[in-house]
């Protein structure tokens, strides 16, 4: 067979070099996206504009709001209608994405979302909860959905409720016990003809749900037969639909710049157009926006982790103990050499599944959750060394990890808690066929 050597080299790529011409002390200074190969021209302008937004909006914004009590995060002098307003500037709707093609996505969009994270978690949330009303709207090809929800509007998603929290998940029952069962759903839409009435509440982890002007809500669905949450309905809901109404925004430990709240329905009269996926497509709905949100995820608290990393790799160069820099101390080297092999490993996983699963036929839902798994373990984990190098200072407001660590604590349960992730991938992953 024939190889073409110069199809193998990347675009800019070094022509090999002998060891002999090397330094006589080689090392290598690793850029933003670590030890990767070579970027393209719209890959490298994308990534360089989104790191200037994270580091000039998104961290100041994000700071300041962690401050900021959850009631005043969503007041209208907060800064964070400014996000929202500096966040629909960049232009990064679902639509913009779905006009390349899927290697050019697969590439581009974990590139966008680690530096998004790497400015700050909550608010890179915020984002992807906007963006899932437009992307399900035109991945199902809804087109009354398309015209009545443009991309500007804020938009939030609520799938977990008051007694159904991670198990709204597991619609194929896989994961639960054989002396388990579901229970009364919180929320039902009611099916009747051309028309759908929704009762009940959404839990108060609903992002973005305190300011959203859409929702993409999953529930139970009653075509006639009584409420079925395993075959449920998928809709795009409008927040000022009479009967549709908010608890207060929530106050939490970590992603204190995220608003989140409970969504309440009071007989929502709406008709079907307003339907992404019924009964018969609900399986699928669920299987792709988790897909999505998980791979998101990864993504967004790699950023997490890298920035965590990199505070610690530069305090450490900076802070004397002993007479020196506390790098040139081994415990202190060794820990930080960890903290970037997690970072490399959680951003090459990460990367690779939005690659496979936006050039794949249909997306591996158990690869997005390895990669969502991984991403937050790796925040929290990589958080927490950067809080032991920071030492006391750590621990105090006046440096910034004490919030990441609080940020990526809660990552770990957000969409899906990781412990019941693995279960429902595990299970995913059984081949009938070796039976």
């Amino acid at each position: 067979m024939h190889v073409d050597s110069e199809m193998l080299v990347p675009s800019g790529a070094r022509q090999d070099v002998p060891p002999f011409n090397w330094p006589s002390a080689p090392k290598v200074k690793l850029g933003a996206t670590g030890a990767d190969s070579e970027m393209s021209d719209l890959e490298r302008e994308m990534q360089k504009n989104l790191h200037a937004f994270a580091e000039k909006v998104m961290r100041p914004i994000g700071a300041q709001l962690d401050r900021m009590s959850a009631e005043d995060v969503v007041a209208a002098d907060s800064p964070y209608w400014r996000y929202l307003d500096e966040l629909r500037a960049m232009e990064l709707s679902p639509r913009v994405f779905l006009e390349l093609s899927p290697l050019e996505r697969g590439r581009l969009f974990p590139i966008v979302l680690v530096e998004m994270g790497w400015g700050d978690g909550g608010l890179s949330i915020i984002y992807g909860a906007c963006s899932l009303p437009p992307l399900m709207a035109l991945v199902f090809n809804r087109r009354f959905l398309i015209e009545r929800f443009p991309d500007s509007l804020r938009g939030c998603w609520a799938i977990t409720e008051p007694d159904h929290g991670s198990d709204s998940l597991d619609v194929s029952r896989q994961a639960f016990h054989a002396m388990g069962s579901y229970g009364r759903p919180n929320c039902v839409a009611t099916i009747r003809g051309d028309k759908v009435v929704i009762n009940g509440q959404k839990s108060a982890w609903v992002s973005n749900a305190p300011t959203a002007e859409v929702c993409v809500l999953y529930c139970a669905a009653d075509t006639g037969s009584g409420a079925d949450t395993a075959n449920g309905v998928c809709m795009l809901v409008p927040m000022d639909a009479p009967g549709v109404s908010r608890g207060r925004p929530l106050e939490k430990i970590g992603q204190r710049a995220l608003p989140q709240g409970e969504v309440y329905f009071d007989n929502v009269e709406l008709n079907t157009d307003y339907v992404v996926a019924g009964p018969e497509d609900f399986q699928r709905a669920v299987y792709f926006i988790h897909s999505e949100a998980n791979a998101q995820m990864a993504c967004i608290w790699t950023g997490v982790a890298r920035a965590a990393y990199e505070m610690a790799f530069e305090y450490a160069h900076q802070r004397k103990q002993g007479g020196v820099p506390i790098i040139r101390h081994q415990a202190v080297a060794s820990r930080l050499f960890h903290m970037y092999r997690k970072v490399e490993a959680s951003r090459a996983l990460a990367r690779r599944v939005c690659l496979y699963n936006h050039t794949a036929a249909i997306p591996a839902l158990q690869s997005a959750m390895a990669a969502k798994i991984t991403g937050t373990q790796t925040a929290f984990e990589v958080a927490s060394e950067a809080l032991q190098i920071f030492g006391g200072n750590g621990l105090t407001r006046e440096y910034p990890i004490e919030k990441l660590l609080r940020d990526a604590r809660a990552s770990m349960i957000e969409d899906g808690c990781n412990d019941l992730l693995a279960i429902k991938a595990g299970f995913n992953m059984i081949d009938p066929d070796l039976f």
